[in-house]
């Protein structure tokens, strides 16, 4: 079934934009208050939220992006020490438990990219991921490459995924990671048009799937962060969570700030002055280089 919603990112743009239609001129300091108040914004859309009621008014909803509009993300234009970690193909029975403690003891939060029928299987950890502030997106229904499916295909996957996450905790996503990275415009489009996600792809990527070992995973993520960058990994790895304290430790120490991405994309849109429109750090479309199998 086609979904008739769109989501809770669209309506923050509108928000932000008629917020700040009074003046275009932010000084430095309320540009910084916005900034945190970016960060500090919860992510969950969860049901009972009011502006999530809309989405069941579709008439209310647009159906096509607005010209010129970013709608995917690989990193983000800012300059301050602040990434977003985060983690793909869980939820995983007693991995994803362990990398949860790991965070809480840290007070980091992250986006977890989920596989629909796992999250189906481990309800209960999609509601703690959820509970402890972390950010829960689509990875599709079996980690299908889209760039393969028909469109009805694809319309699947993205559904039983996304009523997956409903069923364990009453959730919607907003944003959706394609596996392997397989993308292309016109699948990009659908997914927004129809379900109101924005493409979240990645610009540091240690290629934990590889197994490269513990001490490889951890220096490459250390080594590739930088401001703005969106982090991968995946939670269904030993040597990948064995590698995350020590990632996270040195990184703090470097004086970084974890977020979940739409944390990320808030502080982005908060640094931009009203009426201009944001312009793709990287863009996905077409045209990228085809990611290494994830």
């Amino acid at each position: 079934m086609i979904s008739q919603r769109m989501y809770l990112s669209i309506w923050l743009g509108i928000l932000m934009g008629s917020a700040g239609c009074s003046s275009t001129d932010k000084k430095p300091e309320d540009l910084a208050e916005v900034r945190k108040a970016a960060i500090a914004a919860p992510d969950p859309i969860l049901l009972d939220n009011p502006l999530a009621k809309r989405m069941n008014n579709p008439s209310t909803m647009p159906t096509v992006p607005p010209a010129g509009a970013k709608i995917g993300y690989s990193q983000v234009n800012i300059t301050e020490k602040v990434v977003a970690m985060t983690f793909d193909d869980g939820p995983h029975p007693t991995l994803t438990p362990k990398l949860l403690d790991i965070l809480k003891a840290r007070n980091i939060k992250c986006t977890f990219f989920v596989i629909g029928r796992s999250a189906k299987t481990y309800p209960n950890i999609i509601r703690r991921m959820i509970a402890e502030g972390h950010e829960v997106a689509n990875h599709t229904w079996t980690h299908a490459s889209l760039t393969s499916r028909s469109d009805a295909q694809i319309r699947t996957e993205l559904q039983q995924s996304e009523d997956a996450l409903v069923a364990a905790a009453n959730y919607r996503p907003h944003l959706i990671r394609p596996p392997y990275g397989a993308i292309n415009t016109r699948i990009k489009q659908l997914m927004f048009s129809e379900f109101g996600y924005s493409t979240i792809m990645w610009s540091v990527d240690p290629q934990d799937w590889r197994r490269p070992g513990v001490s490889v995973v951890t220096s490459r993520l250390v080594n590739g962060a930088h401001p703005g960058a969106i982090m991968l990994a995946h939670d269904i790895h030993p040597p990948t969570i064995e590698a995350m304290p020590a990632m996270f430790d040195q990184l703090l120490a470097k004086g970084y700030q974890f977020v979940t991405v739409s944390q990320l994309l808030n502080m982005e849109k908060a640094n931009m002055p009203v009426g201009v429109v944001i312009r793709p750090a990287m863009a996905v479309d077409d045209k990228d280089p085809a990611p290494l199998p994830q």
